[in-house]
């Protein structure tokens, strides 16, 4: 469904964003793994080669798996939050228990001084791209958490560990310099002045997305809850003047415009009314009224109204259409095929049309509050005439010369020139070459 649709599922949509973020996120972190790799095991020596390549290929491997899970039928909600997890613990494992320097011993507290808590970033922007909050959230909580736990690890094997208020103790650069450079300085403060940056980042991130959310959200939501309106008075009024008037606020301003009118009818619905009775006339009409409107609204014909078995139709309003007489001509030679070859509500029907071009005025009338969209003036008159005058000559479709000298093609023949009630001169009509 699209967001036009009424039925638009807004959840099933952040769902289906989410999914695409996190594998656009896992093919990102893959790409990182790679640069990572090549930077690292060629300048970190062979003794730290094998075990970056096997944490490497390890982290590569979990992102594949957890690509592969995102919208299957294993797939759930709880999924990427295991495996953001996942990755947070074999960091905070590694920087617990790797040696800084497998070459030189090196004291386990240097792998703080080394830069490695930037490598939680990456987590944290992997999550990112989820779209979600909750997700960024947990991440940064975490995150900080792994850090501060491994640092906390690290700092109980040390019997007496300095800190920067050992370092500030004598105000000589010296003394300052020897404690901050000894292997015991362990700066418990800088260690939660980063976990405490990185989940602030987090928050950050996730008050955005939640934004972006919430308005991403309302958008859909309005659009579904237009498309609703849409539907709904489309039932009742012509689904494009519909769309114009939800559009414009309600307004929609009359339009003087060069039109074709359409107006057909059903051949003896007298007959018909006395034959079904009331119920099954109508569902007779109502079968035929749709089977016809879906006809002329694949011609982009607006079906103005429904009068007792007749049917109003207009083309070029209130859309511009180049084309409307030749669409007029070739929807009426598609309801005539339509009513020949198929039954409405069991009932084999015969129906006349009347064609005609000219100006006419289109736009709103009505009282009381309710209103209506409908075309006036001679144009229409002709086109309702024109249908009359079919049975008189024993004919389906009657077009007048107006229409046809608008015509792309000579589809259709002259029958005469015949009288017209309210004209004051005859006028030569045409019919349907086949």
């Amino acid at each position: 469904m699209t967001a036009n649709s009424p039925q638009f599922d807004i959840d099933r949509t952040f769902e289906l964003a989410e999914q695409t973020g996190l594998k656009l996120a896992i093919r990102g972190r893959l790409a990182a793994l790679i640069l990572v790799g090549l930077w690292l095991i060629p300048t970190r020596g062979p003794e730290r080669a094998t075990d970056i390549a096997l944490a490497l290929l390890l982290l590569a491997a979990l992102g594949i798996i957890h690509y592969l899970l995102i919208g299957s039928n294993w797939d759930r909600g709880w999924v990427k939050y295991v495996f953001v997890s996942i990755d947070v613990l074999l960091l905070s494992v590694a920087v617990a228990v790797l040696p800084p320097e497998p070459a030189v011993p090196v004291p386990q507290i240097f792998m703080f001084r080394f830069g490695i808590f930037h490598y939680y970033y990456i987590i944290l922007g992997t999550a990112a791209f989820s779209f979600s909050p909750g997700l960024v959230l947990w991440s940064g909580v975490l995150g900080g958490m792994g850090w501060l736990a491994a640092f906390a690890h690290v700092r109980s094997g040390i019997s007496d560990p300095l800190d920067w208020s050992d370092a500030l103790r004598d105000a000589t650069s010296e003394s300052f310099i020897h404690i901050v450079l000894n292997q015991d300085f362990v700066a418990s403060g800088t260690r939660f002045q980063e976990a405490l940056i990185y989940f602030v980042v987090s928050v950050l991130i996730a008050i955005v997305m939640y934004r972006a959310r919430s308005t991403v959200r309302r958008q859909l939501e309005a659009e579904r809850d237009k498309a609703a309106v849409s539907h709904l008075f489309g039932r009742f009024v012509p689904e494009s003047v519909a769309a114009s008037m939800i559009e414009d606020k309600g307004v929609l301003d009359p339009t003087e415009r060069e039109a074709t009118v359409l107006f057909t009818d059903i051949s003896g619905f007298t007959r018909l009314t006395e034959s079904r009775g009331p119920q099954g006339t109508l569902d007779v009409l109502n079968a035929f009224f749709d089977s016809a409107t879906q006809v002329l609204s694949r011609h982009n014909g607006v079906v103005t109204q429904f009068q007792g078995d007749a049917i109003l139709a207009v083309f070029n309003v209130p859309v511009e259409n180049p084309a409307h007489a030749q669409c007029a001509v070739d929807a009426a030679a598609n309801l005539i095929d339509s009513v020949r070859g198929n039954t409405f509500a069991g009932e084999r029907l015969s129906i006349r049309i009347g064609i005609n071009t000219g100006p006419l005025i289109a736009g709103n009338v009505g009282g009381g509050g309710r209103q209506s969209y409908t075309v006036h003036g001679d144009t229409v008159n002709l086109a309702a005439r024109l249908e009359a005058l079919n049975k008189e000559l024993g004919t389906l479709v009657l077009v007048s010369e107006s229409t046809k000298i608008l015509l792309s093609n000579d589809s259709l023949r002259e029958i005469g020139v015949h009288d017209i009630k309210g004209l004051s001169r005859p006028v030569p009509v045409f019919t349907l070459a086949d």
